[in-house]
């Protein structure tokens, strides 16, 4: 299994592909994202959404005009997007209007996409944020929930810190120890190492 990372936006988001065979899957679409998959000769049959926050979505327009499968947690709304916030900010968000293909909840046993993946709802930075695990390669997809040495903030519409912690701890923490950790933001990380220093939320 591959796992290809694009950081683009105006936040430095990441973006992850996953190949492995026949299977090719996208987890979230920052800006240039769809850019970058046709420069690659790419087209991912699905893109998973770990969250709907503005710099996560910019490209599923696109996304949707190459045919890829969108899945997120909820549907697409202006509370979730946070596109005017983002305005306020400074930020010049303009995101076109996006289509959801299908929902999705917590599960042990996710394989739409050929991709085989245990999916876990980790709400706190946002209501509808959710992690995938693959459990073959120990590979979760955190987005903006877990960090290297840090978490999502949880100060926006829609978060919570305790909830946060909460999610962290009972969902991600008890994944095993070696399990590489690919954040919505910054490097990679594993969970032994979170679980037993980062200065946030320990095990």
């Amino acid at each position: 299994m591959e796992i290809s990372v694009y950081t683009g936006g105006m936040v430095s988001t990441n973006a992850y592909l996953i190949e492995d065979g026949d299977i090719c899957v996208l987890f979230d679409a920052p800006e240039g994202v769809a850019g970058w998959l046709q420069s690659k000769g790419k087209k991912p049959s699905h893109c998973y959404l770990t969250h709907q926050h503005f710099d996560h979505v910019e490209d599923v327009a696109a996304l949707n005009e190459m045919g890829v499968t969108v899945l997120a947690y909820m549907e697409r709304s202006e509370e979730l997007v946070h596109q005017q916030l983002a305005r306020t900010w400074g930020l010049p968000v303009n995101i076109r209007d996006y289509k959801i293909d299908q929902l999705l909840a917590d599960t042990t046993n996710h394989d739409a996409s050929g991709l085989p993946l245990e999916i876990f709802h980790v709400p706190g930075h946002s209501v509808d944020s959710i992690a995938f695990y693959h459990q073959g390669s120990a590979t979760l997809i955190a987005g903006d929930t877990l960090f290297a040495s840090g978490v999502g903030r949880s100060d926006l519409p829609g978060g919570n810190e305790l909830t946060l912690f909460t999610s962290i701890k009972e969902k991600l923490y008890s994944l095993p120890d070696e399990t590489s950790v690919y954040p919505g933001h910054g490097p990679r990380t594993t969970i032994g190492v979170e679980a037993n220093g980062n200065p946030y939320v320990k095990k």
